[in-house]
């Protein structure tokens, strides 16, 4: 790919002058704008051209717009969400990366970048952690040994500039050996199980940051939509997450654990998931708390309420950032995962069907909706914000007006006269 400016050039202009762009910096456009469209305080033109065609949306990782403006309401964005609206992982993960780390200059361009295998969710999952700190890296995906279009050209704007805590490294693959040529790399290759490549994340991890958490996830290498939540909450707290499985504790974890030194162990998962006989297992290796609730969604909002001493995100009042992401798309966890590390320190939330917000769900909505009232105007109040990840298959324009709707900060009714 040639020069970034082309793209930069281009980012000011109306909407529909980017139709045309060469693909590859249509693209960017797309992630970028997507990205920005958030709680920038500037609005659209007015005399801007409305776009002529639909938006793009649904745009999968091995793609690129040929035409048709890259950013439409209210499917993108509405006053209380933001949607990167992906076809899958790859796409939504180069996306997110842009989000996080626009890098139109020095000061915003990553130290480092994970490439993660989208095959395998236990993967990019694991790798989450280390998009906390020190290392601080956005996640991309490789499909393969191949590099996808999306990523391809999120590279190419991210221009990471090297971990010194990673060795220098700019680009760390995780369980892939697709070519970065033109980057220094660092590499945890592929393993015999997910258990022996969360444990290697782990050791990274520990040796960039020069300290075994105190606290470590662990969930079920089985059961994806109970894993889900513990990527973002990895990336915030620097928490590594490794795995077990239904017949037991895999060696490369009870190694793991015992680096941690009898660290507090919070198993993410109901019995179904993580049975009692492998939690009793883990308690011999520390001490050990379930956080469950019954499906995974429902599983999802106990965690982003949960705290105990320092571990847990306690959203439990307003003035939160959220992330919303489909159960059926495991690897959308691992893409988001530097949404909650960075502007808003999002938990992620969990719907089960993408046309149906569960009323637990919207019952924690409500229950964390800000609100003022005449003491305090809504101009001095505090907001909730939603990032949507994926395209109408994962989560419903409908469903997304209602999150909005949900998000939005109300007028309370004191009861004084």
């Amino acid at each position: 790919m040639g020069s970034l400016s082309p793209l930069i050039d281009a980012a000011p202009r109306t909407l529909s002058s980017l139709v045309g762009v060469r693909p590859i910096a249509c693209l960017l456009a797309v992630l970028v704008l997507v990205a920005g469209c958030g709680d920038s305080g500037n609005a659209p033109s007015a005399s801007a051209t409305p776009p002529s065609t639909p938006p793009v949306t649904g745009q999968s990782g091995g793609e690129v717009p040929a035409s048709g403006p890259p950013l439409g309401f209210p499917v993108f964005a509405t006053k209380n969400t933001t949607r990167v609206a992906g076809a899958d992982a790859i796409a939504d993960a180069a996306g997110i990366a842009l989000a996080t780390y626009p890098a139109r200059t020095d000061e915003s361009r990553p130290p480092a970048v994970i490439l993660a295998e989208a095959r395998a969710w236990q993967t990019g999952i694991a790798a989450s952690v280390l998009a906390a700190k020190p290392i601080r890296a956005p996640i991309l995906f490789a499909d393969g040994d191949t590099i996808p279009d999306a990523t391809r050209a999120a590279l190419d704007a991210l221009r990471p500039t090297g971990s010194k805590e990673a060795g220098g490294a700019q680009i760390i693959r995780v369980g892939t050996k697709a070519p970065v040529e033109g980057y220094k790399t660092t590499d945890i290759p592929a393993a015999a199980s997910p258990a022996a490549l969360a444990a290697a994340v782990d050791r990274l991890q520990i040796s960039a940051s020069g300290a075994a958490s105190p606290a470590v996830i662990v969930a079920s290498s089985d059961r994806p939509e109970y894993a889900m939540p513990a990527a973002g909450y990895a990336a915030w707290s620097g928490t590594p997450i490794l795995w077990v499985t239904a017949q037991g504790v895999p060696a490369e974890t009870t190694e793991a654990l015992k680096r941690h030194r009898s660290a507090a162990i919070y198993v993410l998962g109901p019995e179904d998931a993580v049975p009692d006989a492998v939690f009793d297992a883990l308690g011999k290796l520390g001490t050990v708390k379930r956080i469950a609730a019954g499906d995974a969604s429902n599983t999802a909002i106990a965690f982003a309420r949960y705290t105990d001493g320092n571990f847990g995100w306690g959203v439990v009042d307003p003035g939160h950032g959220l992330v919303f992401a489909n159960v059926r798309r495991p690897q959308d966890a691992a893409a988001a995962a530097p949404l909650s590390t960075h502007g808003k320190y999002a938990p992620l939330l969990l719907v089960s069907d993408a046309g149906v917000l569960s009323e637990p769900l919207q019952n924690y909505l409500l229950d964390i909706q800000p609100g003022y009232d005449d003491a305090t105007p809504a101009v001095r109040g505090v907001y909730n914000h939603g990032w949507i990840i994926g395209d109408e298959s994962a989560l419903a324009a409908a469903v997304q007006d209602r999150i909005d709707t949900l998000l939005e900060i109300t007028p309370v009714d004191t009861g004084a006269p």
